[in-house]
């Protein structure tokens, strides 16, 4: 049997106990909403999904993959030098074999383990903190809160050159016997696979790719060694601003297509030669849309031939020498222009920082895996 209720005790009210139920309801929301705020990993409303970063030295990058964040290349760089110095106490990296390509069973994935675990780690690499200190200074020209397509080719042309740089030191330390900081020609080896460069029907051992002529060429000072910077220019003679250098590359070409041994080409050699890679190397799936007729060649044809006499000369064809060995500077543009098609998300033509930290993989695509492994709060 109940117990009569204690004198003076009265049943709570309806409106009471709204309030109550009011403020109980109130206080748990506060409390999971606090306890979201804090929680390391909630998920973003629309969160990326996070491909592990895997760094690759960059001996074995495609060329056109330009490193965005100076942070990673300096890790790739690492990386590159510690697989240079396996290689060489293993007895499989001497002179003469730079840039070869290394037998992918002699690359290690476990290889970049340490630096990988680095760049995977939230607390210590964020991608959206990196485009936030890198933003000002790829806005540089001018610091107006936008970057350009000029502002970022500029930047990736800077990182591509100190890439660069970086392989030809290496290489410059495996040719220098004397440890002098400069190379002689009797002190440089060919690499091993440069017969693919040969003309077998040339009966000048001293010309053609990584022979005599070509040093000399890159000799600027003439004093019979090449520097780093010369060095630099030798290996890689399309970013060269020499012009001994920009000759001996128009010869070349000339050398590679001239059938007849006259020293220049005629039409016949510049159009089965020359006149496609011109046309088409901005777009190498473009279909031939001329219909078999030569008459846009002949209209290229006629624009070179400067002097008139139905033949191209070496210097002749220095107009057209970017087309046919893209520098740096082309590359650097068109990552650029590919970015920003990406990640111009209100189509302005130029990037502001929020589109950027939206669209991170579009910077750091190059060294993300295909693999998903859920969703990263840091790169929200």
């Amino acid at each position: 049997m109940a117990k009569p209720a204690a004198a003076g005790a009265r049943k709570p009210s309806a409106s009471s106990t709204v309030a109550l139920t009011l403020s109980l309801a109130l206080a748990s929301a506060g409390l999971l909403f606090l306890l979201l705020r804090l929680s390391p990993s909630s998920p973003s409303p629309t969160p990326h999904p996070h491909r592990r970063l895997r760094l690759r030295a960059r001996a074995h990058a495609q060329h056109h993959q330009i490193p965005f964040d100076p942070v990673v290349a300096d890790l790739e760089r690492r990386l590159e030098d510690r697989e240079w110095e396996r290689l060489a106490a293993a007895g499989l990296h001497a002179p003469g074999m730079e840039a070869a390509p290394v037998p992918e069973d002699l690359l290690s994935d476990g290889e970049a383990g340490a630096d990988e675990d680095y760049i995977n780690d939230a607390a210590r690499f964020n991608v959206t903190r990196r485009v936030e200190e890198l933003f000002p200074r790829i806005d540089v020209d001018p610091a107006d809160g936008a970057v350009t397509g000029d502002e970022l080719a500029a930047w990736n042309l800077a990182n591509a050159r100190r890439e660069v740089l970086h392989r030809t030191a290496r290489e410059l330390e495996l040719h220098d016997r004397d440890r002098d900081g400069r190379l002689a020609f009797g002190e440089y080896e060919r690499p091993s696979w440069a017969w693919r460069f040969d003309d077998h029907n040339s009966t000048n051992d001293g010309v053609g790719w990584w022979k005599e002529e070509h040093f000399s060429a890159a000799d600027m000072d003439d004093d019979g060694f090449l520097n780093l910077t010369e060095f630099n220019d030798f290996l890689h003679p399309a970013d060269t601003a020499n012009p001994k250098l920009i000759h001996w590359l128009c010869k070349e070409e000339v050398r590679e297509r001239d059938k007849d041994n006259d020293g220049k080409l005629n039409f016949q050699e510049f159009f089965s030669g020359l006149f496609y890679s011109i046309r088409h190397y901005d777009d190498e799936g473009i279909t031939d849309d001329t219909g078999g007729s030569d008459a846009p060649a002949k209209k290229s044809f006629s624009h070179l031939d400067l002097d008139n006499d139905g033949l191209l000369s070496a210097d002749e064809l220095k107009p057209i020498i970017d087309n046919l060995h893209p520098s740096e500077h082309f590359y650097a543009k068109q990552q650029a222009d590919y970015v920003i098609s990406q990640a111009d998300t209100d189509k302005d033509g130029q990037l502001s920082m929020k589109e950027m930290i939206e669209n991170p993989y579009v910077f750091y695509n190059a060294l993300f895996t295909e693999n998903d492994y859920g969703f990263h709060d840091e790169l929200r």
